[in-house]
């Protein structure tokens, strides 16, 4: 796989993605079957390493994402270089989403054309995009059969033990329209979540001296950790969740009630591809509940929160993306990478000043968590530490790496080292000089808070999963500030912190968090690959960021 060379901001240039177009021309009124750049057989099956087990019921519905091309990537990924570069006439003059789709995606004829196509031949359509990336479907097994030119199989998970379902060849299509990826013609590697819990439950002595039963801490705690006492509270921000399953709005309703503050949030549930985005009773809505839950107690005052529920992450982030209604962004989710469908998205997010946040995941391993959004060079990687306050509602007192984060160089070896984190590797921390390292911040993540999900409220959740949101909320806090100053978003944010980190002030602006073991790597002082920078410092932080967004 090839490296990508660095530019003048430190955001990686990667190679414009290959796209095939249809090689024939119209014959007779039928296309030649064109080939689609990307891959759709999935490793089990491609090297045999899943065993064939039958064939699915032809009348199986699918739910799938059609993605085209974006257009000018090489000119996209200049501009995100420059509207994040102090010395550029473009630095954060950031595009609404109109001007994006005009400059970069697909043509209006183009998406006019494969839209048509797709529902002439049996996709149901249950969606489209502002942006004209997606295109959102349902079609049974026969028809996809068909309309791909594939065969769909069960095979046996050389892994774990369940069926799942494949097509047996890399599709094609009878279109003059380039596509880039269909999404969804497989469940060989569902998504999974940052979320996880003790073995012991709730009913161990907790480690902390939180506010919640028996010591645990709530995310009012947090807020009083690195936000402390202050006016900020996220007024007239809004803030989206990635969410790949379902939550109860009761549980969310329940935590604030009984343990506050009281939710005036607007809590908007947005289902982008048609499947439920609520559900009812003792569903399993753990990781859902928490991302809700610690975003609004870090930023109690947000406008709305805006909770993305779909079955693919494409569909959440390209909807994300194409509203461009929330400045601050959050996923702790992982899934199979896509890059080749995935960083347009990501590019998209960073053009329009949106801070895309995803948590770098658990295990203390990006091979065994899932290395993927957390290894994109787009998005900022968030770790996990062992946070101690003064008590309640207390104060910082110290913080350490939390043994279960997820961290390391780039399993992807096309994912270079971004400019602005060289000056950060040695041999102290073990990062790599040649590959992007992650994460490259922190927060709160040891299994010692407590959450309402599932029907009910227990302690010793954690998981990297609780640091992604709780970053989202103290971003909004920095953005109600800002825009109260008349400064636009923040935006993406890894050359901001990096640009903290290496000033002298540093240790006056992030917690560095030294000490604590995750898998072969250790908490150093400054950066390293367990927490990343570290944690805000409150005020001084937001102070500082804000700082960073004129010329």
């Amino acid at each position: 796989m090839h490296r990508r060379p660095t530019t003048r901001a430190g955001i990686p240039r990667r190679a414009t993605l290959a796209l095939a177009l249809a090689t024939g021309a119209l014959s007779a009124g039928i296309a030649q079957a064109a080939s689609l750049p990307t891959t759709h057989v999935p490793q089990e099956v491609s090297s045999r390493a899943a065993s064939a087990a039958g064939t699915p019921d032809a009348a199986r519905e699918l739910q799938i994402a059609i993605a085209l091309p974006m257009r000018h990537l090489d000119r996209l990924e200049a501009l995100v270089r420059d509207l994040y570069d102090p010395a550029s006439p473009q630095y954060r003059h950031y595009l609404s989403v109109a001007e994006f789709t005009e400059r970069y995606g697909p043509t209006e004829a183009d998406y006019a054309k494969a839209l048509s196509f797709f529902a002439e031949h049996g996709l149901v359509v249950t969606g489209t995009a502002a942006n004209r990336y997606l295109i959102e479907g349902k079609a049974s097994v026969a028809t996809l059969e068909r309309l791909l030119h594939v065969r769909f199989g069960l095979y046996r998970h050389p892994t774990e033990n369940r069926l799942f379902i494949a097509p047996d060849r890399e599709p094609t299509l009878d279109l003059d329209v380039a596509v880039l990826h269909v999404i969804g013609l497989d469940d060989a590697s569902p998504p999974t979540n940052r979320f996880v819990q003790r073995a012991d439950g709730a009913t161990a002595a907790s480690p902390v001296n939180g506010s919640a039963p028996g010591g645990w801490y709530l995310g009012s705690d947090i807020r009083a950790a690195y936000y402390g006492s202050g006016a900020l509270t996220g007024a007239g921000q809004s803030v989206g969740l990635m969410e790949l399953g379902p939550y109860n709005p009761d549980n969310i309703q329940t935590y604030f009630t009984t343990f506050g503050p009281p939710l005036t949030t607007q809590v908007v549930p947005i289902s982008t591809d048609g499947s439920a985005a609520t559900c009812t009773g003792r569903c399993p809505d753990g990781e859902q509940a928490l991302d809700i839950e610690y975003a609004i107690a870090m930023a109690p005052g947000l406008a709305q929160m805006q909770v993305y529920v779909a079955k693919s992450a494409e569909s959440v982030l390209n909807r994300m993306a194409s509203d461009n209604t929330s400045a601050q962004l959050s996923t702790s989710w992982g899934w199979r990478e896509q890059k080749e469908t995935d960083e347009p998205i990501f590019l998209e997010m960073a053009a329009q000043g949106q801070t895309l946040l995803t948590a770098s995941g658990d295990y203390s391993s990006l091979a065994r968590s899932g290395p993927w959004p957390e290894e994109s060079a787009y998005i900022t990687g968030v770790g996990g530490t062992d946070l101690q306050t003064a008590g309640p509602g207390g104060a910082w007192t110290g913080e350490t790496g939390w043994s279960g984060s997820a961290g390391g160089p780039s399993l992807d070896t096309s994912i270079t080292i971004p400019k602005y984190q060289r000056p950060f590797i040695n041999a102290s921390n073990g990062g790599s000089t040649q590959l992007r390292n992650v994460p490259d911040i922190a927060g709160d993540a040891d299994t010692v808070n407590y959450i309402c999900a599932g029907g009910r409220c227990s302690g010793g959740n954690g998981g990297t999963s609780f640091a992604s949101p709780i970053w989202a909320g103290f971003i909004a806090l920095a953005n109600e500030a800002g825009a109260a100053q008349g400064l636009p978003r923040i935006g993406f944010l890894n050359p901001m912190v990096y640009g903290l980190g290496i000033q002298a002030n540093y240790p006056n602006v992030f917690h560095d968090t030294v000490g604590g073991k995750s898998g072969k790597f250790t908490a150093v002082a400054g950066y390293d690959l367990v927490t990343g920078l570290g944690s805000p410092q409150g005020h001084a932080f937001i102070g500082a960021l804000l700082g960073r967004l004129t010329p």
